[in-house]
């Protein structure tokens, strides 16, 4: 996975400059409702790469002003703690939402202290292409297919899952080049939380002394 572009595209789609939506439509009974979750992407890209822009500056000077500039895109168009139920996977079983949200809390944060500053120095005009949507199994949600174009490079497919929460669409997974975020960090955090339980490492990711995105047990 490419986990320097990963905090930008949980705060949703990030790194676009000039989106481009293409011809592909969704079903013409859900086009308007699906149709809705694109837009979430499009907007939350071209709303967090001009504020990158403007506050380059500011941001390469103050971390904690960029930290909290991220966090509160990750508030608004990710699901975070439903995010975190299925990286936990058996583990969440009853556990408090206090903890999942402990948990959540501190993967995101252990993200944006790694990789954070990573996200002004992004290279080869990014821009993201609008490919479709396509509902989930389940009524689940649906899929928003796009494109990370970048001068130099080939695209590099970029799929959102999302579901509405109280009228608003949220991501809940990201898959980057077929590799899902749930999944890759499901697979990393199960030994550790089988030997420490969620607080520990919640508490070991807060420190840094465990690693999100780090092959093995992240240390």
């Amino acid at each position: 996975m490419k986990m320097k572009l990963l905090p930008l595209l949980l705060a949703s789609a990030l790194l676009a400059t000039t989106p481009l939506l293409a011809t592909a439509q969704a079903p013409a009974a859900t086009a308007a409702t699906q149709g809705q979750a694109g837009k979430t992407v499009i907007d939350a890209s071209t709303r967090i790469m001009t504020t990158l822009q403007q506050r380059k500056a500011e941001f390469s000077k103050d971390p904690t002003a960029l930290r909290n500039f991220i966090n509160s895109e990750l508030n608004r168009t990710f699901d975070r703690d439903y995010a975190a139920r299925l990286v936990l996977g058996a583990h969440s079983r009853g556990a408090s939402d206090a903890d999942i949200k402990l948990f959540a809390d501190a993967m995101a944060d252990n993200l944006m202290q790694r990789y954070g500053s990573a996200l002004l120095n992004i290279q080869g005009r990014p821009s993201f292409r609008l490919k479709g949507e396509s509902a989930l199994p389940g009524n689940r949600g649906v899929r928003v297919a796009t494109e990370l174009v970048r001068s130099g490079d080939q695209p590099t497919p970029v799929e959102y899952l999302m579901r509405n929460t109280d009228g608003q669409w949220k991501i809940f997974d990201v898959n980057i080049e077929g590799i899902s975020y749930v999944q890759t960090f499901r697979n990393q955090f199960d030994a550790p939380l089988r030997q420490k339980g969620i607080k520990q490492v919640a508490t070991e990711l807060r420190s840094g002394s465990m690693q999100a995105g780090t092959p093995g047990n992240g240390k």
